[in-house]
């Protein structure tokens, strides 16, 4: 496979499990807000465009964080790279570059989220309670990742998809947990309506309770979402995935060994490492945990930008 290729399939892993995270993070955002624990309405607004990194981006554009503003530039912004619109138009762009080496229906249901984002407005958004639409969101997404596991050969094209999407899949929720915990830490509020709020954003609130049944607390949720091996959106389980992923790619003649052989041991050290995590996680320990695994998802990225695609950096 030509290293471009294998460039392009991982970035539709990767943009399509994004697109389905800034819609899971805005719904955190929604159900916080109907706890009512924000009293600065402007704050909470400008607390999600930081979760996603984007205030230079997003004050390039706009003086204040409001609902109308800030949905529109995460959802629909044609020029700010990391929004909705732009990450489905991305993967969809990497996807035509390659059609005739993918099955048809992938295509076609990439093709049809596309024309359905873009002909959105903010108002359509904001006509109705903004939660359908992001379901609607991530139903689309959950369409291509359900038509990718049924229809594509377990070859080396598979195996860059999901390792991008399970890089992206770590590292976001990573990054939903450090927003809330920041939240925490800023509101001064009682933890848990916000980790609830995190447990329903990844539809983790009936598999949470079958692992801990009735016991709730700020920790517990924590520690699922970080260490549980058998939920889907856990960090440790998308580190296993990637770490699988990884090693099932195969190397053709001449190629070098040892970046792909690296890369495989990044993941299987950080997933041996959430294996043996202490029995006491303070809030302290867990945001300390949450920047290395952060770190650790970042230079995971690169390495495998440089074992498959041989640049120094994969292109965001």
């Amino acid at each position: 496979m030509l290293n471009r290729n294998a460039e392009a399939l991982f970035w539709v892993g990767r943009y399509m499990e994004r697109a389905e995270n800034h819609a899971r993070l805005i719904d955190v955002h929604y159900h916080i807000q109907h706890e009512g624990d924000f009293a600065d309405g402007e704050h909470k607004w400008a607390r999600l465009v930081d979760a996603l990194g984007a205030r230079a981006d997003y004050l390039q554009q706009f003086d204040a964080f409001t609902e109308r503003d800030v949905l529109s530039f995460i959802t629909l912004d044609r020029g700010y790279i990391n929004s909705l619109f732009s990450c489905v138009s991305r993967a969809r762009a990497n996807l035509r570059t390659l059609r005739e080496k993918l099955p048809p229906e992938l295509w076609e249901v990439m093709n049809s989220f596309y024309l359905w984002l873009g002909e959105k407005k903010v108002a359509d958004i904001l006509s109705e309670a903004p939660y359908p639409f992001y379901k609607g969101i991530k139903e689309r997404a959950a369409m291509f990742l359900g038509m990718e596991q049924s229809v594509m050969l377990r070859e080396n094209e598979w195996h860059f998809i999901e390792g991008g999407r399970f890089l992206e899949r770590a590292e976001n929720t990573v990054r939903i947990l450090q927003s809330v915990v920041h939240a925490i830490e800023g509101a001064g509020m009682p933890p848990y309506p916000y980790l609830q709020a995190v447990l329903k954003s990844v539809s983790a609130q009936q598999s949470f309770r079958r692992h801990y049944a009735d016991a709730v607390s700020a920790e517990h949720i924590i520690r699922f979402l970080i260490e549980c091996e058998s939920f889907p959106r856990s960090v440790r389980y998308s580190f296993a995935k990637l770490e699988e992923h990884l090693a099932g790619i195969e190397l053709e003649a001449g190629e070098a060994h040892l970046p792909h052989e690296k890369a495989v041991r990044q993941a299987a050290k950080v997933r041996a490492e959430l294996a043996c995590l202490d029995e006491e996680m303070s809030m302290e320990d867990a945001e300390r945990l949450l920047q290395y695994l952060m770190n650790s998802s970042q230079k995971l990225g690169k390495g495998m930008a440089a074992a498959f695609f041989r640049m120094e950096e994969a292109s965001a």
